[in-house]
């Protein structure tokens, strides 16, 4: 299980690494602002991919069955994990679902396109008046109400939740600079990762 921990630790790592401002910045200066604002993006995900999918290969190859429910309370976990699926689809569709994957600024850069594109409008409804993070609510759902579990999944469930946690404190500092006081009025208003909690995780002056 020290694997799955290490893999996950090191994925947080290089995920925070792209994202960090400093490389970004290198990597402008080394391949041009245009290159950069066309590719950045579908290459940040396929690492993402890349990085975990021999992971869930060896969690599948070790799995050891730690519980598993059945009957009526299986019914409502999986009814909960559809909820979670759908949740976290729409949560993507809500915003511009082309511009997360990266294809987006790819058709920008291929058709000569003005780049960077410009910032989306704050999203504040739907989904996104009901929890700040819906996304990451919604998958950890998905992940949490498995009517199995087994220990390699345990795991990577804990190293997923606390990644979330840090990540979506990481990218609300990220939306108080690009939004600023819209996004600490919006963040006042609605609850941050889990509903009807509404508690700031950034209360400094910004």
């Amino acid at each position: 299980m020290l694997i799955i921990i290490l893999w996950m630790a090191v994925f947080a790592l290089v995920h925070s690494l792209t994202a960090d401002k400093r490389l970004k910045q290198w990597v402008i200066t080394q391949f041009g602002e245009r290159l950069y604002y066309g590719w950045y993006r579908i290459v940040y995900n396929i690492i993402s991919v890349v990085m975990l999918a021999p992971l869930f290969l060896y969690m599948w190859s070790v799995s050891e069955l730690m519980y598993t429910v059945d009957g009526i309370i299986a019914l409502v976990f999986r009814a909960l994990q559809i909820i979670g699926l759908s949740g976290a689809a729409i949560s993507i569709l809500q915003i511009d679902a082309l511009r997360f994957a990266g294809l987006r600024q790819i058709i920008a850069y291929i058709n000569g396109d003005a780049l960077p594109l410009p910032n989306e409008p704050l999203k504040t409804d739907g989904l996104y008046g009901f929890v700040r993070h819906p996304l990451y609510f919604f998958s950890l759902m998905l992940l949490w109400f498995s009517p199995s579990m087994t220990t390699s999944g345990l795991i990577f469930n804990i190293m997923a939740t606390l990644y979330f946690v840090f990540g979506s404190i990481i990218e609300e500092r990220r939306m108080v600079d690009g939004y600023g006081q819209k996004y600490v009025n919006y963040r006042e208003r609605v609850p941050w990762l889990l509903p009807l909690v509404n508690r700031q995780i950034l209360r400094e002056d910004t």
